[in-house]
């Protein structure tokens, strides 16, 4: 062990994928869009097989398609949930999850869907000493346009300079 850190080894090589924002930089009413992604019926069962979700509308083709509301299989909530979240994905090393809100399944989501997620800051303000607090929301679409999931993402984030006025 070198005594360095890992973020210091190598500077003069700049990372990838690593976000270092701070407080500061988060910009009420700032949307970003992300890339695109079509969910395959293989992920899909390999999904419902980790978190041994059988329920027969995201399991059960015959169910799904001789009895079930929508005549297809649906992809399991928590799979749109996660990939939804996880198409907006950083690795800000001064933001930690506080948790979520506000978590909706709008529309079904089935396999075939391509889907994509909007990210907007809605609000930022001091927590504590050491880390202010960031609510975003996110909305998943599927097929372009229409909006299958919604909820909000509660961040504390290092503040840069302490904590600011109020």
């Amino acid at each position: 062990m070198t005594g360095k850190g890992y973020y210091e080894n190598n500077q003069e090589i700049p990372l990838y994928n690593v976000e270092t924002w701070m407080y500061e930089e988060f910009e009420v009413g700032q949307k970003v869009r992300s890339i695109r992604r079509t969910i395959s019926e293989g992920e899909a069962m390999t999904f419902n097989c980790l978190v041994m979700d059988n329920h027969p509308y995201v399991a059960d083709n015959v169910f799904a398609t001789e009895e079930g509301l929508f005549n297809k299989r649906l992809v399991a909530g928590a799979m749109v949930f996660s990939y939804g979240l996880g198409l907006m994905a950083n690795n800000n090393v001064n933001t930690f999850s506080y948790g979520y809100d506000k978590l909706r399944f709008i529309r079904p989501v089935f396999i075939g869907d391509t889907i994509h997620t909007v990210r907007t800051n809605l609000e930022k303000k001091p927590r504590t000493d050491e880390l202010g607090q960031v609510r975003v929301s996110y909305e998943v679409f599927k097929n372009d346009d229409e909006i299958v999931l919604y909820c909000e993402h509660i961040q504390t984030v290092k503040y840069r300079n302490g904590r600011p006025a109020e």
